[in-house]
């Protein structure tokens, strides 16, 4: 199971936010660079990238630090964040992303996700965040009357092999992920999965790598290392037993 450490930039800053509200915003660096590189240094084989800014505003003020940040690790880096339209999609592989995350796209423009993947392939990644079973876009303040599986069948048939899922409820609050929505898209999705928050403790990422043979790719932890309630070496060692 691969461990993803997260890097959520706003302000040119690494901040977290409590289920995705801008108001609930903690900064814990003003060097993102500098985290990136500390995350490889601990182990991770990928790092997953938002820019908020962008996410939030379609506008992006951290495009730089993103691509500052691909030159400064050699591991592969998952980039996303208020990626709207094709060129954002190919600048961000020019800028050094190795992935690109979309999730707005996949619900209101479609087709551009169907030409992308035509061009890049698995190096698309879909974000499937969902609030109360519903997709949520456009940083996560719009839900919208989409079903979330109805989204992962419609991105699968278009050749999607990778998502990302987010219970947004349960991001930073360190109250643990939501195992049921989990092991449901694990066996309803036959993708590759990564489950996306409410990681808060080594215990989480135990029972996360018993999903593993559900399908289970990956896990993206956020805060939970940042407030050192998780050690990334002790997550990873664990991942890869």
């Amino acid at each position: 199971m691969l461990i993803l450490p997260a890097i959520d930039m706003r302000g040119g800053n690494c901040v977290m936010l409590k289920q995705g509200k801008l108001e609930q915003e903690t900064v814990y660096s003003k060097d993102p660079v500098f985290i990136a590189k500390l995350w490889q240094a601990k182990g991770a084989k990928r790092l997953h990238v938002v820019d908020l800014d962008a996410a939030f505003q379609s506008m992006s003020n951290n495009f730089e630090l993103i691509k500052k940040i691909c030159s400064s690790v050699d591991v592969p880096v998952q980039a996303g964040g208020g990626v709207r339209n094709f060129k954002v999609i190919e600048n961000l592989f020019d800028a050094g992303a190795k992935y690109v995350i979309v999730g707005t796209l996949a619900v209101y423009n479609p087709e551009v996700l169907r030409q992308a993947v035509d061009k890049y392939g698995e190096k698309m990644i879909v974000a499937i965040d969902a609030r109360d079973g519903k997709a949520a876009i456009g940083g996560w303040k719009d839900t919208t009357s989409v079903d979330v599986f109805e989204l992962i069948g419609k991105v699968k048939q278009m050749g999607v092999k990778e998502i990302i899922h987010t219970d947004i409820k349960k991001d930073g609050m360190l109250e643990g992920p939501n195992y049921d929505s989990i092991k449901e898209i694990c066996a309803r999705a036959s993708l590759r999965m990564i489950a996306s928050g409410g990681i808060s403790k080594i215990e989480d990422i135990k029972k996360l790598k018993d999903l593993e043979k559900s399908g289970l790719y990956g896990a993206v932890i956020g805060k939970a290392l940042y407030t050192e309630d998780i050690k990334l070496e002790e997550a990873i060692k664990i991942a890869e037993q």
